[in-house]
């Protein structure tokens, strides 16, 4: 398996940690936060479940340009390998 060396950048970064401080902020916006952050400063890479809902928030209309910066950023460290469903 391909290893992503993308890291989330210190301005997304940033965003996530005011996201998981925000009592406002959604269930979605939170859990693509708390991936984001996850992945700051590691190798880690976003999982299948993860990636199918970053990529879902990427392709609506009802979500705000914050929650699709989370969305890019967490779809950008997905595994390149791992197939399309």
């Amino acid at each position: 398996m391909s290893e992503n060396k993308k890291q989330t950048s210190k301005r997304v970064a940033h965003l996530a940690a005011e996201t998981l401080h925000d009592p406002k902020a959604s269930a979605i916006k939170k859990s693509l936060a708390a991936s984001a952050l996850a992945q700051a400063h590691t190798t880690k890479q976003t999982g299948a479940a993860m990636e199918h809902k970053a990529s879902e928030v990427l392709h609506s209309t009802k979500y705000s340009a914050e929650t699709k910066t989370l969305a890019a950023s967490v779809l950008a460290q997905s595994n390149k390998e791992r197939k399309a469903k």
